[in-house]
């Protein structure tokens, strides 16, 4: 960004915050339903009408109101693998999900917050159909945290524990359709100050807040599994809250436009709310909802406050530092990188150590772009191609039985297989055959076709010892000929 830019947003007096929502794989938050199954039955179907319960104040919601006046009849369809009666509101939420607990914890340490000493379960009133009891379960469980940005330090406010909501299928004057599959999974918040400088500032706090919680190892993927709210404001408007970012890339043009639009509507001298919209695919926005307030929280009274237990939390090694580890053992900086968010540097490092005679950067390339490459190009279902596979397959390599030369092809033919011993089989079929055998070999298609050229003897030796010799070494030998 250029300084005139710069100084352009800094004379509005642009305030811009993020929060980040990231689902935990495992369970559901309040019942043993699997986070990441989407049913492909639907065999639950209910029916209900929502209405706004007053806060712990007792007061009702500005947000809740604007949705209940709608009147909309709430159709919820699920399938009962992945949907229980938690979700229905038919009964009680069992204890809060541990393992999530944990997970948040750990992000919260990497963000420098500061843990409660009390965890309490809030229900938060969302009467727009998303959740069939009428609220949403969040819980805080750290403040007080920061990043180091490239912009300066950013605060983070607040990481909360809540439940994700219903997935929306379709909606009409009377009636919305929703897909309870999804409803309850774990959801990791976490809220900045509104520190963020620039519109391409927002950008890089959202990736290096997203790369915290992935470093974790225990987030779902996928298109839905993570969504950034962008809080902008300028000086003379309140604040407004965008919604519905999937792609980080759509940020920064976003909240130009909208910063374009707060001005105008400055300029109409009419007064002005804090309000909710939602981002459109041209990076535009359309109004929502009126900003929810204070009123619509209350405590959960079917849940016991919870002591997090911070000795239970294991130390979590960023994704960023796993790369560094990766790219000093010789791997490129992209392909480090790669392996690290992938999740698959564990098994990289236990790979390096256990074959110390197979290169580092051949280990990297064979359990990421290999693999993509062979589902990609030639349609092998990689799936199959299990950790003790790779290990088989590295050992042999390590022992010097088999070139990297075979790979691919001992690769391609594993899914193939119905048991471990059969890929013993495969990697006979590709044991090298000594030096010796192959400069034998070689001499004789030099002798058989003494008027070619250097290039054509070399296409046949590979052809003939394809699998059975390097091709490094097969034109180390057909050179040593060529030249006595």
């Amino acid at each position: 960004m250029t300084d005139r830019l710069k100084h352009y947003y800094e004379g509005l007096g642009f305030k811009c915050g993020l929060e980040l929502h990231q689902q935990i794989a495992g369970h559901k938050l309040f019942c043993n339903c699997p986070s990441r199954v989407r049913g492909k039955k639907k065999d639950i179907e209910v029916e209900r009408q929502l209405r706004a319960a007053a806060g712990e104040m007792g007061g009702v919601d500005i947000a809740a109101e604007f949705e209940m006046a709608k009147h909309k009849r709430q159709v919820y369809t699920g399938d009962s693998d992945c949907v229980c009666e938690i979700e229905l509101d038919d009964e009680p939420p069992r204890s809060l999900n541990r393992e999530a607990l944990q997970v948040a914890l750990q992000v919260a340490l990497m963000l420098n917050a500061k843990i409660i000493d009390e965890i309490q379960v809030m229900r938060k009133t969302v009467v727009d159909g998303s959740n069939v009891s009428g609220f949403q379960r969040t819980a805080l469980v750290a403040t007080d945290g920061y990043i180091e940005t490239s912009k300066g330090k950013v605060r983070i406010d607040v990481i909360c524990l809540e439940e994700e909501a219903a997935q929306k299928l379709e909606e009409t004057k009377e009636t919305i359709k929703w897909n309870l599959d999804r409803l309850g999974v774990p959801l990791i918040e976490v809220g900045t100050g509104p520190d963020i400088k620039y519109p391409d500032h927002a950008k890089e706090v959202a990736e290096k807040i997203g790369m915290v919680m992935k470093s974790t190892g225990k987030t779902i993927r996928g298109i839905g599994s993570v969504r950034q709210d962008v809080n902008v404001s300028i000086k003379g408007h309140p604040r407004v809250e965008i919604k519905g970012f999937q792609d980080l890339r759509t940020i920064p043009k976003v909240i130009e436009n909208e910063v374009e639009r707060q001005l105008n509507e400055m300029k109409k001298k009419k007064k002005i709310e804090p309000h909710v919209r939602k981002a459109l695919p041209d990076g535009t926005t359309e109004f929502m909802r009126p900003m929810p307030g204070a009123s619509r929280m209350y405590p959960e009274t079917d849940i016991a406050p919870i002591t997090p237990d911070l000795s239970s939390v294991e130390k979590v090694e960023l994704i960023e530092e796993k790369a560094e580890r990766i790219e000093k053992l010789g791997v490129g900086k992209d392909l480090a990188k790669l392996i690290s968010r992938e999740h698959m540097a564990d098994l990289f490092f236990e790979f390096v150590e256990k074959y110390k005679n197979v290169k580092a950067a051949f280990i990297a390339e064979t359990i990421l772009p290999t693999l993509k490459e062979l589902k990609r190009k030639h349609k092998v279902d990689i799936d199959k191609i299990e950790k003790e596979h790779l290990e088989k397959i590295f050992e042999a390599l390590d022992k010097g039985k088999i070139g990297k030369d075979s790979v691919v092809d001992i690769l391609k033919k594993i899914p193939e297989i119905k048991k471990l011993k059969d890929l013993e089989n495969i990697i006979e079929q590709f044991v090298l055959i000594s030096d010796e055998e192959l400069e034998k070999g070689i001499k004789r298609i030099i002798e058989e076709n003494k008027s070619n050229t250097f290039g054509a003897l070399m296409g046949m030796a590979m052809k003939k010892f394809k699998g059975k010799a390097e091709g490094k070494k097969i034109s180390e030998i057909l050179k040593k000929l060529l030249n006595q």
